[in-house]
């Protein structure tokens, strides 16, 4: 799974849980360090990826390809401890899945592409 799908998948799952006795605090802790990564950005653009944050906590399907672009925007998805909080996250509330590799990402170096799949290789070449 590719690193902002899982990050978005963790988001929706966990307010989904939030409320119940499923990891409320690896979400918190996950929801904590998006904001902390929103935060690090200009004022105007660091409020607005706040706002969509908490929108798409309310209304997942309406602000899912918002909440993408500014995760993507702040680098969010590149972010090595995000998307371990993430697969924690997703650990907790799918331990079938999570023990099937569905959630398994890793990010190293610069990223210039990523590709989801549930098994198998993707290789991708890029020239700067």
């Amino acid at each position: 799974m590719d690193p902002i799908t899982l990050i978005l998948t963790a988001l929706v799952a966990g307010t989904a849980k939030a409320a119940g006795d499923a990891a409320p605090d690896a979400y918190k802790g996950l929801k904590a360090l998006i904001q902390k990564k929103f935060a690090s950005q200009p004022k105007p653009e660091a409020d607005k990826a706040a706002m969509v944050l908490e929108e798409h906590e309310k209304d997942p399907e309406t602000y899912e390809a918002a909440l993408k672009k500014k995760l993507t925007e702040a680098g969010v998805d590149q972010d090595k401890e995000v998307v371990e909080k993430a697969q924690a996250l997703m650990q907790a509330l799918d331990p079938q899945g999570a023990a099937g590799g569905t959630y398994n990402t890793t990010v190293a170096g610069n990223v210039y592409g990523v590709a989801g799949k549930n098994d198998g290789t993707v290789n991708q070449t890029f020239n700067k």
